[in-house]
C-alpha cells in the first residue's frame, strides 16, 4: 500500500509541478523536462512531452529492432516502447544495474504528435527553464534533424534539446521493422 502513495504523491508533485510550469508561477516558466539517458542529458520539450510511467511490464515483439523495446498497455492503451539511448545508438539498450530500475521511466510523446510511443530514459531530472542555463549553441551540422540546441548549465553540464515532434516522423525512428 504505501508503494501505491508514494507513486500517487509522485504524481500529484508532477502534476504540480507541471502545472506551476505551465502558469509560470515559478518565475520563468518551465519549458523542458530534464532526463538522462546512460549518463547523457536530454531536453524534452513540455509541449511536445506526455505523461510519464514508472517501468512497466513490456511485450517483445518479434523481428524489430534492438532499441524497440516492445509494447506496453499505458492506461488502458498500448504504446510501442523504444530505448531512447538505444535508439541514438541504433543498438541494444545498455545493461542496467538493478538498483536503478526504480528510475527508469517512459515518457511518452504528447497526444498532439498522434503516436502512441514512449521514449524509455533512466532518470527524470526535473523540470529546467531557460534561467537553468548559461549558455546555448545550435547543433552542429552533422546532427540528426531532431537535434535542438545544446544548452550549458551553471554546474558546466551540456544538456541537448531534443525536437520530438521532428524525431516522431523521422523515418530511422519510424521503423522498427529489423528484417
Amino acid at each position: 500500500m504505501s508503494k501505491r502513495q508514494s507513486l500517487r504523491d509522485l504524481q500529484s508533485r508532477l502534476a504540480e509541478k507541471l502545472e506551476a510550469a505551465k502558469s509560470g508561477a515559478a518565475g520563468t516558466a518551465a519549458s523542458w523536462l530534464a532526463v538522462d539517458a546512460n549518463g547523457s542529458k536530454f531536453l524534452f520539450p513540455l509541449s511536445q512531452s506526455g505523461e510519464i510511467y514508472p517501468l512497466t511490464l513490456t511485450h517483445h515483439v518479434a523481428h524489430t529492432k534492438d532499441w524497440f523495446i516492445g509494447v506496453a498497455n499505458l492506461r488502458g492503451a498500448l504504446f510501442g516502447i523504444a530505448d531512447f539511448d538505444g535508439f541514438l545508438r541504433n543498438a541494444k539498450p545498455a545493461p542496467r544495474p538493478v538498483q536503478t530500475l526504480s528510475d527508469v521511466r517512459f515518457v511518452t510523446l504528447n497526444a498532439s504528435i498522434e503516436m502512441n510511443c514512449a521514449l524509455q530514459v533512466d532518470k527524470l531530472e526535473g523540470l529546467r527553464s531557460v534561467t537553468s542555463f548559461k549558455k546555448s549553441e545550435p547543433p552542429e551540422t552533422s546532427s540528426p534533424a531532431f537535434y535542438g540546441h545544446v544548452y550549458t548549465d551553471l554546474n558546466d553540464a551540456k544538456w541537448q534539446e531534443i525536437n520530438l515532434q521532428i524525431l516522431a516522423q523521422q523515418g530511422e525512428f519510424l521503423n522498427i521493422n529489423k528484417l
